[in-house]
């Protein structure tokens, strides 16, 4: 399995940066890689909102479609996501979102496994840069929607 896991301190409020975050139908508009973003449904369950998803994820010759099941938990400020069908064997990753003096503190782990062993290969070797840049990618979104 490969795995990140991550936290930085960004200038702005929890709850925005989980208000970006959550906002999954958008991320073509500034994720790298994802051009296209589908939710399937959206369903509250009282205290959270499962959410299925598609993404479509493009990266020179590889271009495939993976779904997931999103549990957004606002009183927490988490979000929880699992793999639900595509090219991964295992997929999961948690944002969380603490507010702390001058903005708050953004954490980001991520663990998955592709079916392929050629592509869990290749991700092997660029998986760290990628999931670096993801994460600038949500830091510049929030720059552009709140400053």
């Amino acid at each position: 399995m490969t795995t990140h896991s991550e936290t930085k301190f960004l200038p702005y409020t929890a709850q925005q940066m989980y208000d970006l975050v959550s906002d999954v139908a958008n991320y073509p508009k500034f994720l790298p890689w994802t051009s296209a973003a589908r939710i399937r449904s959206t369903t509250d369950q009282g205290d959270h909102v499962e959410m299925l998803a598609d993404l479509v994820i493009s990266f020179k010759v590889f271009r495939e479609t993976f779904g997931s099941r999103v549990l957004l938990w606002p009183e927490a400020k988490q979000i929880d996501t699992a793999y639900l069908d595509g090219p991964f064997k295992h997929m999961q990753s948690r944002w969380q979102f603490a507010d702390v003096d001058g903005g708050c503190d953004v954490s980001f782990n991520v663990d998955f496994e592709f079916k392929n062993r050629l592509l869990q290969g290749a991700a092997g070797l660029f998986f760290y840069e990628a999931m670096h840049q993801v994460v600038r990618s949500f830091e510049t979104r929030a720059k552009a929607l709140y400053d």
